[in-house]
């Protein structure tokens, strides 16, 4: 009887060293985890590119605001574009701390030099002319005093053509008002600032 016993205890260990092997194959056949180490890489890069064209969203609307504060700004809210926009236009963006150091834009070839000097840049220059150029109105900057004193709109036309001569002459007009008014400004300025 003890040998019956010993018999029926062998075989459970076996039956139940079977299962567990035959447990592991399975879980090695059917759930490998070899095609779970691209997804973190996927994820990183798929957030890498959200986190860059949020970053580039914000700046388009404040030029102004440099990358590492935004990049500060939605790291300190999860990524909340909206909550970053609404500090930026209440005026209550944090500067970010020294030892927050952003990743480089993706564009960029060195990566230390740019997080450093970044902040420092002036924005870069449009990829447009300025208006003045766009319109050729470098000939009616001289003859800007001479298009006041010449005839005043008339009353809107009901010929289509001389109605969007009016319009441009309107917009020319305006280009030109706003680029004395700057001068202006700029001259002020300098005079403000010489006698200091």
């Amino acid at each position: 009887m003890t040998q019956k016993m010993a018999d029926e205890q062998v075989s459970l260990t076996s039956l139940i060293l079977i299962i567990v092997l035959g447990g592991l194959i399975i879980r090695y056949l059917f759930f490998s985890p070899s095609t779970q180490p691209p997804r973190p890489v996927r994820d990183a890069q798929s957030a890498s590119r959200a986190r860059e064209a949020a970053v580039e969203r914000i700046q388009q609307m404040f030029p102004q605001v440099d990358r590492r504060t935004i990049l500060w700004d939605l790291h300190r809210n999860g990524g909340n574009i909206a909550a970053t926009t609404e500090r930026i236009l209440s005026g209550r963006i944090e500067t970010p701390p020294v030892t927050f150091q952003p990743p480089p834009p993706p564009t960029s070839p060195s990566p230390s030099g740019t997080t450093q000097t970044q902040p420092f840049k002036a924005p870069p220059k449009p990829a447009e002319p300025d208006l003045i150029t766009r319109y050729n109105l470098q000939d009616k900057i001289s003859a800007s005093s001479e298009a006041e004193r010449a005839a005043k709109a008339k009353a809107w036309s009901s010929n289509r053509d001389e109605r969007q001569a009016a319009l441009q002459r309107r917009r020319d007009e305006m280009i030109l008002a706003a680029r004395k008014k700057m001068e202006a400004k700029i001259a002020a300025e300098k005079a403000a600032g010489n006698p200091q």
